[in-house]
């Protein structure tokens, strides 16, 4: 099980963004499950899995990165950083299906800016997500508000791995498109749930 101390993954931000049951599925009790979307992912990635760098018109490219912040307690990697002849800093994140927001794909390239931030003393205020399908960047600004919801986050994941407790089933939208979905059973738990309270509420006075 995982300590105070040990730190936490880049990734698990981006779990425990989209769902909590989710993260903890997979960062407290190791679980794991293929479906088309995480195979259509793995494959995106594997464009910049290899660590090595090029220059491209000046700006020096890093693929695969390795990324820390002592300060935030965060470790991973960087699928792109650009470093530009002025000093700018600039992560890529790459994922795929096409261009649009999400919060949890936004706070895990927030958290690569910070952690950039602490590495090399430089200000990171923007990056990138790239979107495989569309063949298409979306700039992201790093505000104050995505900074604080890393810390957040890492601190909520953190208080979860201490604890050991799984968070509980979200059963919505979210469920349809999960590769953990059968390891989770959200219908079956909630409808337990359900249960459970109307027992305890059966002999409540009106």
């Amino acid at each position: 099980m995982a300590t105070d101390t040990d730190p936490i993954p880049l990734s698990a931000l981006q779990h425990w963004t989209y769902c909590p049951r989710q993260c903890g599925l997979i960062h407290l009790e190791q679980q794991f499950a293929e479906n088309i979307h995480t195979a259509r992912g793995q494959a995106v990635h594997h464009l910049v899995d290899t660590p090595g760098y090029e220059v491209r018109h000046g700006v020096r490219v890093e693929r695969a990165l390795p990324l820390w912040s002592e300060r935030l307690g965060l470790i991973g990697k960087a699928d792109l950083v650009e470093f530009h002849p002025d000093g700018t800093v600039f992560p890529v994140e790459f994922k795929h299906g096409r261009k649009r927001q999400k919060t949890h794909d936004d706070i895990q390239l927030a958290a690569q800016a910070l952690c950039l931030e602490d590495m090399l003393g430089r200000p990171v205020p923007q990056g990138a997500i790239f979107h495989a399908s569309s063949h298409r960047r979306r700039a992201v600004d790093i505000t104050p508000e995505l900074r604080a919801l890393v810390v957040e986050t890492a601190e909520a994941i953190r208080a979860m791995l201490a604890s050991g407790k799984l968070p509980s089933p979200v059963n919505d939208a979210r469920c349809k498109e999960c590769s953990l979905r059968d390891i989770c059973q959200p219908e079956a738990l909630t409808s337990l749930e359900k249960q459970r309270e109307q027992r305890t509420r059966l002999f409540d006075a009106e």
